[in-house]
């Protein structure tokens, strides 16, 4: 806990190579915008390409995890190059991709201007990017709104049905006024520090120039960054937009912008706000935001697993473990923040990409089945909906109880793992309160158990009194299955696979002196 991480000095290398995966999916998203303005008719085209344009940046991505000519810090230090970057960007990418593939149903079924929801979920896909690569406050804040504003009209996209509209108004102000809290917040770190980059608030911390605007500013930016994860108290919105919206948007608002406020929640207040042994401010900073944080969390736990428990509608339900979850990943981001070595600190930010991962996989996986099971305008998201269709529908009804036990964390599956990983690094820094917040989380996930059962025993155990006709499955929907099928069993079974590589950030180039 009395090690100090401080990263490289800021390089202001202007390289286009370290924003390439950004540049490629907004460049996707213009395409699809300028073609649907001429083409309006080719529904298909424009999914095809955001698809083509999200593999593309997911390569590119890919290659610049061994790629030693980036720099750490480039762009004048704003945009950064490290494991939390490349390991959360993945998921986004993914979030976005497997979105695509279950909103092919939903927009064939509401008729819903397709190229306009393509261009914004991938210019939605920029923002969760640079949310996750910017080293500066100030990117963080233009990728947190460039999502933001997309993902606002997104939830309003059925232009016809009350409760969406009623969603996209809730999101939008409640939105807007946790966003004035996070800018308040940049604004007194500014203050503070002298600087909006997170690289220099690290070095500044030790000794601010005003310590007091230093903690407001960190307690502003926890509002923030609190509601963008859907963390208690900051989750009341949770719920009502969650039902609203149309579920395959649903299903992404509760993975892709989840991971992505994670990501630069994680950014600056592991990376930015570090213990500096002997520094009045820095240690009474740390201590401060730990304690807050492992609070939060067991609230988060506790409060989003006994809503559920009542719910009655299996999107507002899915809404509550939503907010159960973003609590146990605080777990990981916690341990992070106590870690004793840059490499446990490394290793715990993977964990909590990792457990991004595995909980959009999953989430995906059981959106896309409820996305197919509702029919037009979500009529059929009840509880009692799902009565007895377990032999009548057998290849969905025993996927989404496979995807409800990932969800609780059963062995051999992917949120097992994520949970094990998750909770590992707060055990191992040896600290009473953290091993507390644990077993908070271990006695959460029993208390889960009960509302994901429950949607398996209403599935097969249920008498079902009204005539039933199994959906037909399209192809891109079964290929959204398959994908989230297969990644809850790979990343259950092959997780040190991923965590290996999320741990790792790229090489540091070398660069030699001049003559």
């Amino acid at each position: 806990m009395n090690t100090v991480f401080l990263a490289d000095l800021v390089n202001p290398n202007t390289s286009l190579s370290a924003i390439l995966p950004e540049m490629i999916v907004a460049i996707a998203g213009t395409i699809v915008m300028l073609y649907d303005s001429f083409a309006p008719k080719q529904r298909v085209v424009t999914g095809a390409i955001s698809l083509v344009g999200l593999l593309i940046s997911a390569f590119v991505l890919y290659t610049m995890w061994g790629n030693a000519d980036i720099p750490a810090n480039a762009w004048g230090g704003m945009i950064a190059n490290d494991n939390l970057r490349l390991s959360f960007s993945f998921v986004a990418l993914f979030v976005s991709a497997v979105t695509i593939l279950i909103s092919t149903v939903w927009t064939e079924r509401e008729n819903v201007p397709v190229g306009e929801y393509h261009s914004l979920l991938m210019f939605a896909t920029v923002g969760m990017l640079f949310m996750a690569s910017g080293n500066d406050m100030v990117i963080l804040f233009l990728g947190l709104e460039t999502l933001s504003i997309a993902t606002y009209v997104m939830a309003g996209l059925r232009k016809s049905d009350l409760r969406s509209n009623e969603s996209a108004m809730k999101y939008f102000i409640l939105g807007s006024f946790s966003t004035g809290f996070l800018l308040y917040g940049m604004a007194l770190i500014y203050g503070a520090t002298g600087s909006t980059n997170i690289t220099e608030i690290a070095l500044a911390v030790a000794n601010p120039n005003f310590p007091a605007l230093l903690l407001i500013g960190a307690a502003m930016l926890v509002i923030g960054f609190g509601f963008k994860a859907a963390t208690v108290p900051f989750h009341v919105w949770t719920p009502d937009v969650y039902e609203g919206a149309p579920t395959p948007i649903t299903g992404f608002m509760a993975a892709g912008p989840k991971a992505a406020a994670f990501a630069s929640f994680m950014r600056v207040f592991v990376l930015g706000f570090p213990l500096v042994a002997g520094a009045t401010a820095s240690v009474a900073l740390h201590e401060t935001w730990v304690t807050a944080l492992t609070v939060m969390a067991m609230l988060t736990m506790t409060v989003g697993n006994i809503a559920a428990i009542v719910q009655n509608n299996v999107k507002r339900m899915l809404a509550y473990s939503s907010i159960a979850h973003a609590g146990y990943a605080l777990v990981g981001f916690i341990g992070a923040g106590v870690a004793a070595t840059a490499d446990k600190r490394d290793a715990a930010i993977a964990s909590v990409a990792f457990y991004m991962l595995t909980y959009a996989v999953t989430n995906l996986g059981a959106f896309a089945i409820v996305t197919l099971l509702a029919q037009k305008n979500d009529r059929r998201t009840e509880f009692e909906d799902y009565n007895g269709i377990g032999f009548r529908s057998p290849v969905l009804s025993f996927a989404l109880s496979l995807f409800m036990l990932s969800l609780l964390g059963l062995p051999l599956t992917a949120g097992f793992m994520g949970k094990v990983l998750v909770f590992r690094p707060a055990l191992e820094a040896g600290n009473s309160l953290l091993t507390i917040l644990v077993v908070v989380a271990v006695v959460n996930t029993a208390i889960s158990a009960y509302y994901y059962l429950r949607l398996v025993v209403v599935m097969f155990f249920r008498e079902r009194t009204t005539e039933w006709l199994a959906p037909r499955i399209s192809l891109p929907l079964a290929a959204a299955l398959l994908i989230t099928i297969s990644g809850v069993f790979y990343f259950g079974i092959f997780s040190d696979r991923i965590i290996e590589r999320f741990s790792q950030s790229p090489p540091r180039a070398v660069v030699k002196a001049e003559k």
